[in-house]
């Protein structure tokens, strides 16, 4: 069975550089020697082929292969993490750091209003951070085996509550019938996605409507609930 772009898939895949180092897997073999310190739980990454959840050219590379095989592909710079760009190596005043009570340290990773920046240097009044993707400039090799399809809508779901929000909502598929214009026609069922989401997430979630509506055909409705103690 050959997928195709919009289906649900499930892989396993281990990116490395082309050097041999590993940055990410789902495999738990591998994962235990990226945290040596850590028990981080391995899993297998679902998601939908063609709608960016995962690298646009591995995205591509995957459309019309089949299921249970496994596949190896080399990507340079320019189809992976990007080409190294020198613009995106700052100066910052280090009084902006003073401000935050943080002291800059060279190989430190800092969020700076939503850009991720790590400090390559510290001198005098002035801190030099990368904005470059850590990943950028580097030849990248994925090996992904394809496990499976997934029909079912259930897991469809969860696999996007987990991929955009982190989060395992509850939720219900709640099905409303839509007359038609002739009364001798019958009747047609809308299907709406009914998410229970805490207050503080609301309007984060709101945002991803037009998403499910275009991915699962499903029309999303918001159930207010409490935070969880």
């Amino acid at each position: 069975m050959n997928i195709q772009k919009g289906d649900f898939i499930e892989v396993d895949f281990t990116g490395k550089i082309k050097d041999g180092e590993i940055f990410d897997s789902t495999l738990k073999e591998e994962l235990d020697k990226l945290h040596h310190d850590h028990e981080i739980k391995a899993k297998p990454f679902v998601f939908c082929l063609g709608q960016g959840m995962f690298l646009e050219s591995l995205d591509n590379f995957l459309i019309g292969k089949e299921i249970g095989k496994e596949y190896e592909i080399e990507l340079e710079p320019e189809h992976a993490f990007g080409k190294r760009i020198s613009s995106l190596i700052q100066k910052i005043p280090i009084k902006i750091f003073a401000e935050q009570k943080i002291n800059p340290v060279p190989g430190i990773v800092f969020n700076f209003d939503g850009r991720a920046g790590k400090i390559l240097t510290v001198s005098g009044g002035r801190v030099i951070v990368d904005f470059n993707h850590s990943l950028a400039g580097k030849t990248i090799i994925y090996k992904i085996q394809v496990l499976r399809k997934i029909t079912d809508l259930n897991e469809k779901i969860k696999a996007l509550n987990e991929f955009f929000f982190r989060k395992d909502f509850k939720f219900e598929i709640r099905q409303e019938a839509k007359p038609l214009a002739s009364s001798s026609e019958s009747q047609t069922k809308d299907k709406t996605l009914v998410l229970e989401v805490e207050k503080p997430l609301v309007k984060l979630v709101e945002l991803f409507k037009d998403k499910f509506k275009e991915i699962l055909e499903l029309n999303m409705e918001i159930k207010e609930i409490k935070e969880a103690e």
